[in-house]
């Protein structure tokens, strides 16, 4: 299609109960700075520059359940945050309030829930 427009990726946003709390939490884990802070609105931008990592509030959320089983609700998105230890990198999500995941279907890769329960992955 010569017509075709451009489409830029400018940011990922996650659904939460309260955006403020779930920004902390990803705010203190990738050290992002925020770009826009509102009462129901949080973006958070990387230093070096790319996509950000925005927050809204949504008062119907339900916590998604990983992995899955019928009925329940699943994961519609995940985040891959890169490290330089996993280990390290763990115990310190852990310390700011992500859980451990019960299966890890990877052994170079670390599944941890957020504070409300969006799963992301850390990986070598």
């Amino acid at each position: 299609m010569e017509d075709r427009p451009r489409f830029s990726l400018t940011s990922t946003v996650l659904d939460a109960p309260s955006a403020q709390e779930l920004a902390v939490f990803y705010e203190r884990l990738l050290d992002w700075p925020r770009r826009e802070d509102e009462h129901d609105w949080v973006v958070l931008a990387p230093p070096d520059g790319g996509a950000t990592l925005a927050f809204q509030d949504e008062p119907a959320y339900v916590r998604p359940v990983w992995p899955a089983g019928p009925g329940d609700p699943p994961m519609m998105l995940h985040l891959d945050i890169k490290v330089d230890d996993l280990d390290v990198a763990s115990a310190y999500a852990v310390s700011l309030g992500a859980t451990v995941a019960e299966y890890q279907p990877q052994d170079d890769v670390r599944v941890h829930l957020d504070p409300v329960g969006h799963p992301f992955c850390l990986y070598l």
